[in-house]
């Protein structure tokens, strides 16, 4: 009896190491991944210096880098998803958790993890040959013509640009919106929509008042999720952005992104300088990546307390 005890807390023990050791490969990995781009682009770091970051030219041959139009691109694409998506998905995530009660909700519920199911490269095609049309014929028209005296509708329309490059990660970040966004409104206590109703108010006005106002917190660490996604997202926009290393005000002039530069041009590096200088760009998109989740899983955190 006493063999079989300690045969079996040995086992124990073994099993936690083993748990243990998987556990910590997982930080692991991601500071050696950190030290890896650190190493693999301190040349470029040293050629580049600070002015990397606010200088706009992209010379290869003359090894002149700057990232502030890549920088751009991907934030004011990020930031037209987000205009775009926040909505839609918080409107979905409250019909599934506040509204619906029969079969329509997991149908719909389905449909929108689907959609974290469709390979980037899809989207990307769909965006060429669907999106861009549209918008160069129908959406960017109607807008420069009705609001063109404002800057960012302002100049001429092209098909592929930062506006189609929104669009496409808007589609692709309403999963995580919505998901996150459900189990955040899911935590929400019952007692207070019970007390809410309890008080006569309207069903609009119990979402407004005992939901979303304690759940806010939560709602803001999954917009910023997505927008954790929408930063890091390379394929779909690649194929949509335009490329085109360039700020402009309009958001239907084309653009180009962090990740973006790196799988275009990451084939064509010849110099030791030009492929230092793009695992540094790698790097400023893992650090904002890296930072940007973290808000967001603090955001939850704190949303999980209350």
């Amino acid at each position: 009896m006493g063999i079989a005890i300690n045969k079996a807390g040995n086992g124990d023990k073994i099993f936690s190491y083993i748990t243990l050791i998987f556990a910590w490969s997982i930080p692991a990995l991601l500071f050696s991944l950190f030290l890896s781009l650190m190493v693999s682009g301190w040349p470029a770091i040293l050629n580049n210096g600070p002015g990397f970051f606010v200088r706009s030219v992209w010379d290869p041959v003359a090894e002149n880098f700057g990232v502030l139009p890549f920088i751009y691109g991907t934030i004011i694409s990020s930031l037209i998803a987000l205009v775009i998506a926040v909505p839609l998905g918080l409107g979905t995530a409250i019909y599934l958790t506040e509204i619906s009660r029969g079969k329509t909700g997991d149908w719909i519920a389905q449909m929108v993890e689907l959609l974290a199911a469709i390979p980037s490269v899809v989207y990307g095609l769909w965006g060429i040959f669907v999106l861009g049309p549209i918008v160069a014929n129908i959406i960017g028209p109607m807008f420069s013509g009705t609001l063109g005296f404002i800057p960012i509708f302002s100049g001429p329309v092209y098909g592929l640009g930062m506006f189609s490059g929104g669009v496409i990660l808007a589609i692709m970040i309403l999963p995580t919106l919505v998901a996150v966004s459900r189990e955040v409104l899911m935590t929400v206590p019952n007692n207070l929509r019970e007390s809410a109703m309890a008080l006569g108010t309207t069903k609009m006005e119990t979402v407004t008042l005992a939901v979303l106002k304690p759940a806010w917190p939560g709602i803001m660490g999954a917009i910023i999720l997505g927008l954790g996604r929408a930063l890091g997202e390379t394929m779909a926009v690649t194929m949509v952005i335009g490329n085109r290393p360039q700020i402009s005000p309009s958001i239907f002039a084309p653009a180009y992104t962090l990740a973006s530069v790196i799988a275009n041009e990451f084939t064509e590096a010849s110099s030791h300088v030009y492929l230092s200088t793009l695992i540094e760009v790698g790097l400023v998109l893992l650090l904002i990546t890296v930072i940007v989740n973290g808000i967001a899983r603090m955001l939850v955190w704190k949303m999980k307390q209350i």
